[in-house]
């Protein structure tokens, strides 16, 4: 079993809500109302709380953005796999809402996406192994939470498992600025995958050729292309607008 450390108020409260029997050590720094908050449920669980200077926080963190509590986690396995797909799939029936991202390599990025992709209702994120940042003790501060909620599979072949989806009944959405399509265009109502690609290259070409169909967001200003995080909050939001029209928008697992 491997260890990790993780920090923030919502990373570290979300441990404790879903995985405290993960949470082996915790350490805070103050005496604030959510600090204590956190105390108490560390204390309801059997969790002992070490109270540390800030500075030490910076040092277990290597950051100073910590907001006073660090934990330590004994990890399992740090997200799903390929084998689990068709579980995934299963739970997430009748009208699958997903979404792959095809190599973010920002940490701040992933965790932004985690957090939009929970907020919409999305039952299960998917990322490849190689050349895309996994989930780091970065990626869980800034999902706030939605990294201990949202399933995360990750996969060693993505056009394999892009296939598998699709064998599956859904249907595979890119986003890209080039696409003939507009993204209002697009019927999202369904069994859906929405893909978006790496911050700078967008999605790779495998990628690209497995999509059933690409979708531009229409951009009025003279901005070229969106931050990915944002990219995936304006898709995902939209999906959410056209399934709760037509009844097929599903609350999140």
């Amino acid at each position: 079993m491997n260890t990790e450390l993780i920090y923030g108020l919502h990373a570290v409260t979300a441990a404790l809500r879903h995985h405290p029997q993960q949470v082996q050590s915790l350490w805070l720094a103050g005496h604030n109302p959510r600090l204590r908050a956190i105390a108490e449920m560390a204390a309801e669980r059997g969790i002992t709380v070490q109270q540390v200077s800030r500075q030490e926080l910076d040092r277990l963190s290597h950051s100073n953005r910590h907001q006073g509590v660090v934990a330590q986690l004994q990890v399992v396995a740090s997200s799903l796999s390929e084998a689990d797909l068709p579980q995934v799939l299963t739970a997430a029936q009748p009208t699958p809402l997903l979404l792959v991202l095809d190599g973010i390599q920002d940490p701040h990025n992933l965790g932004a996406c985690l957090r939009t992709a929970e907020a919409a209702g999305v039952q299960a994120v998917m990322i490849p192994a190689d050349r895309a940042v996994g989930l780091t003790a970065s990626v869980r501060k800034v999902a706030a939470g939605a990294a201990e909620t949202v399933p995360l599979v990750t996969v060693t072949n993505l056009a394999r498992a892009l296939r598998q989806l699709q064998q599956a009944g859904v249907w595979l959405i890119g986003a890209a600025e080039d696409a003939p399509n507009s993204l209002y265009e697009a019927d999202l109502t369904g069994s859906v995958a929405v893909v978006l690609g790496a911050e700078d290259k967008g999605l790779r070409r495998l990628t690209r050729e497995h999509c059933d169909q690409l979708v531009r967001i229409p951009m009025a200003g003279q901005v070229a292309s969106l931050n990915v995080s944002v990219a995936t909050g304006v898709v995902l939001f939209e999906a959410v607008r056209q399934r709760k029209l037509a009844g097929t928008h599903k609350k999140p697992l």
